[in-house]
């Protein structure tokens, strides 16, 4: 007998994307019905499917071979109350089924116990009620049968233990809950935008109201929910995790950067390293109770402490998942008084920097085209981040980077793309070198035509005016829509 699970969860169970299995739904080639997919059709259509090797499946044989310990009940499993309300409620699901059974199985014997009534008093004469009573003799020996084990619905019960799938509306978004993660923090981890402030319980700008399912507190808040909110099924989400396996949600999402406020922030210089000759590497905590709300692909001013007015506007080369910790990547630039002072060692870890922002457009496309991303240089900062936000979402079918280098050491983080290269199948990474950004354009473009021009996708490009104005025009040259090229002018 068929299974159905989620294109969400069964993404999950195979660790396939789930742009992949929603393409195969739309050809025909993977049996759906009413959003969900048949566990059947998705191993037939993947025979090799490794379930002990694929996906969040082999979170669940970790959890068996390591019997439960302590490094497992700390990252992978939910608290012990969370835990103890998931048992509960999926028991109470099996218990409904088990009673519905007996229900139909009293019924059937039954309508079994009357054919035989109505045979005697005909005499044991009648084909039709013999005929009848053995179909149904015959159906409920089926049914009772025992059948071979669904492996992937094995899996999913499992899962749905250990993790909980969220459906937030009216977006349809989705994200699972894992571990001890908050609402907020495990949609942040997937790359859902929902409204938050301090992430702390303070402010409440993350209210959500609870559609379907449950919910468990996990810490404590200080802003106090009126009776009416209360009444409504309103809670917090960064005090409150998911007590059932299915919960769903209502509240409002960033669409763009016109939804994120200009925030005003002091934070904490963690770390200063040089990557590359020319390259500093700038990591940047927020306090706890004011954390910083951006797209990824945003920018923010950063400023001194100490009041001598300088300042400089860089972009975030981190995903907005994790908020309090800010990356940035800076050059050496005589006309940046930010970077100046950072490469003369005027600042130094535990010093104070303002962070005030966030500004630009250069954000991720909706959708679930290819995504290729173009940088020159310090491009990579804000491109890295909207990667980052891309391989959360889990929504693009392909991605695929070209970097071009002008400067010596200018590919600073290039283990980061060979990282990524050898953990995801979709994402493919080439770099280029040139003295000059213009030139390089040319040469990055030339690969580009052989391998991506014909393919719909959304390009976002970053760097300096030449590389990025090279590369839109030869975009455009090649049929590309202005809609599709998304830029970033960086000095």
């Amino acid at each position: 007998m068929a299974q159905w699970v989620s294109i969400w969860r069964a993404a999950q169970l195979a660790g396939i994307p789930r742009a992949t299995l929603q393409r195969q739904v739309r050809a025909g080639e993977l049996e759906e019905n009413e959003g969900l997919v048949s566990t059947r059709s998705l191993l037939a259509l993947y025979p090799q499917l490794q379930l002990e090797s694929a996906g969040l499946a082999e979170r669940v044989v970790q959890i068996r071979d390591e019997s439960f310990g302590r490094r497992v009940r700390e990252r992978l499993l939910p608290s012990q109350e969370v835990l103890a309300q998931r048992l509960f409620r999926q028991s109470q699901e099996l218990a409904d089924a088990q009673r519905h059974l007996q229900r139909y199985h009293a019924l059937v014997v039954a309508l079994r116990d009357q054919i035989q009534q109505r045979q005697r008093e005909a005499g044991g004469d009648d084909p039709r009620l013999a005929a009848l009573e053995r179909e149904l003799a015959t159906g409920l020996a089926r049914v009772l049968a025992t059948e071979p084990v669904d492996a992937l619905h094995v899996m999913d019960d499992m899962l749905k233990l250990i993790s909980a799938h969220v459906t937030v509306r009216p977006s349809g978004h989705q994200f699972v809950v894992e571990g001890h993660d908050t609402l907020l923090q495990a949609a942040l981890r997937n790359g859902v935008n929902i409204n938050y402030g301090c992430g702390n319980g303070s402010c409440g700008m993350c209210k959500v109201r609870v559609i379907a399912g449950e919910v468990a507190r996990t810490g404590h808040g200080d802003y106090a929910l009126s009776e009416a909110e209360r009444a409504h099924g309103h809670v917090l989400a960064c005090t409150h995790t998911a007590a059932s396996s299915e919960l769903t949600i209502e509240t409002l999402e960033a669409g763009g950067p016109a939804d994120i406020p200009l925030q005003h922030i002091t934070a904490t210089v963690r770390a200063l390293r040089e990557l590359a000759p020319g390259t500093l590497h700038l990591h940047l905590q927020t306090p706890r109770t004011h954390r910083l709300r951006f797209l990824a692909g945003q920018s923010v001013t950063l400023a001194l402490a100490g009041g001598d007015g300088a300042q400089a506007r860089h972009p975030v080369a981190s995903c907005p998942c994790d908020d309090r910790n800010l990356h940035f990547f800076l050059p050496r630039d005589p006309e940046d008084p930010v970077a100046t002072r950072l490469f003369d060692h005027a600042v130094r870890p535990g010093d104070a920097m303002t962070v005030w922002g966030p500004h630009g457009r250069f954000t991720l496309a909706e959708g679930s085209q290819p995504l290729v991303f173009v940088a020159c240089d310090h491009g990579f900062a804000p491109v890295k981040s909207l990667i980052e936000h891309a391989l959360s979402l889990d929504a693009a079918p392909s991605i695929t980077l070209f970097w071009l280098a002008t400067r010596p050491g200018g590919h600073f983080l290039a283990n980061q793309c060979r990282a990524w290269s050898a953990a995801i199948d979709l994402f493919e990474y080439s770099l280029f070198t040139d003295t000059e950004a213009a030139a390089g354009a040319l040469q990055v473009a030339r690969a580009m035509r052989a391998d991506v021009f014909q393919i719909d996708c959304e390009f976002h490009l970053a760097g300096p005016v030449d590389f990025v104005m090279t590369i839109a025009a030869q975009l455009a040259e090649a049929g590309v829509s202005e809609g599709q090229i998304h830029v970033e002018v960086l000095p």
